[in-house]
């Protein structure tokens, strides 16, 4: 436990936590730090951060003294229930030092953004719309879980059930960081519900996530290279039918990359959305573009099909969720798909270093 938290605390110093801690405050008293509203916001919210990582890291430190102490007064009195009280208190430390040390490994430049996330149904029909339809269940349970805040930026459903594909944002701290190697193909494995003969069914969706980038990150896009469509939403009928082109889609053309949003009546803030996703989606092209010259083509580029999927959801004939990267293994597929990802999302965090 010593060594843990020993660890720990050289972790934050390689990840120079306690400077940029130091950097931030002094920032903060700049006179002109309050002008760019924006600039602001994001550094006093990794200042936060930063804060309660410290203020973590000292707090455990603090409770593991007292328990070392306790504990050699229980074994001095040779009270046995207070060392079994003892133990189950230093677990739970360990669950917090490893929490922190995670934390840790999100250091890249865009893991303390927002992000979206991009899902798609691959071949199949309503099966894999409705195995899209879950996996976005499953993002969003996780947003609620860890007191996120989510929204839906465009969304296609399926003609009987499901989605084809859809677009949702996350806000909150680290969201990228953590989900930024959920991108690729996921593979459900069933009993179909849409089946009369209640057959078992194989279903793939890809899931994309990249950053929502802030206003330090400089990308530039000039009008000439877009094509901008607008569209009438889609959504409830009666009273609620949007009867307005508000839906906006915009293409740029060196690219042809296409981002598109229908969740405000506004055509205004829907093309507003639509550039602010088109800056983020062009960032991350240029970031894979570098990856590439090391890797191979990522996953998330891959055919919606067999032999390329991250991670598998088996419902039958046996329980089991695998990723294919980690090898991690969980024989609880339900609450997997309730949102309880956070074992596969820190896997993939520590086979990223």
């Amino acid at each position: 436990m010593i060594k843990s938290i020993t660890e720990l605390r050289s972790i934050f110093e390689k990840n120079e936590i306690f400077s940029k801690l130091d950097s931030h405050n002094k920032k903060i008293i700049e006179p002109d730090f309050w002008q760019n509203k924006t600039y602001s916001k994001n550094i006093i919210k990794e200042k936060k951060l930063f804060e309660d990582l410290i203020k973590s890291l000292d707090d455990s430190n603090k409770k593991l003294n007292d328990l070392n102490e306790l504990y050699l007064l229980a074994q001095e009195e040779k009270n046995q229930n207070l060392q079994i009280e003892l133990l189950e208190n230093i677990k739970e430390l360990r669950l917090v030092v490893k929490k922190n040390e995670i934390k840790c490994f999100l250091s890249n430049e865009t893991d303390s953004l927002d992000c979206y996330i991009e899902i798609h149904a691959g071949a199949g029909g309503t099966e894999s719309q409705d195995w899209a339809d879950m996996l976005r269940r499953m993002y969003v349970k996780w947003s609620d879980n860890k007191k996120f805040r989510f929204s839906l930026i465009s969304e296609h459903k399926g003609e009987e059930a499901g989605i084809k594909s859809t677009i949702i944002k996350i806000e909150g701290d680290y969201v990228y960081g953590w989900l930024k190697k959920e991108s690729g193909i996921h593979r459900l494995v069933r009993i179909s519900p849409f089946d009369s003969g209640a057959r078992r069914h194989t279903s793939f969706a890809s899931v994309w996530t990249y950053p929502v980038i802030n206003d330090e990150i400089n990308i530039e896009i000039q009008e000439k290279d877009l094509r901008v469509d607008t569209y009438r939403s889609s959504g409830a009928g009666g009273q609620h039918v949007n009867t307005t082109d508000s839906a906006v889609r915009i293409t740029h053309l060196p690219t042809k990359i296409v981002v598109q949003c229908q969740n405000e009546r506004s055509q205004h803030k829907n093309k507003e959305t639509c550039i602010n996703m088109l800056r983020a989606r062009l960032y991350d092209y240029e970031m894979k573009k570098k990856e590439k010259e090391i890797e191979s083509d990522q996953a998330s580029k891959s055919e919606i099909g067999w032999g390329h999927q991250i991670r598998s959801y088996i419902l039958q004939p046996y329980r089991l969720v695998k990723d294919n990267r980690t090898n991690f293994e969980s024989t609880s597929p339900d609450k997997v798909l309730d949102g309880q990802i956070d074992e596969f999302l820190e896997q993939s965090l520590y086979k990223i270093k």
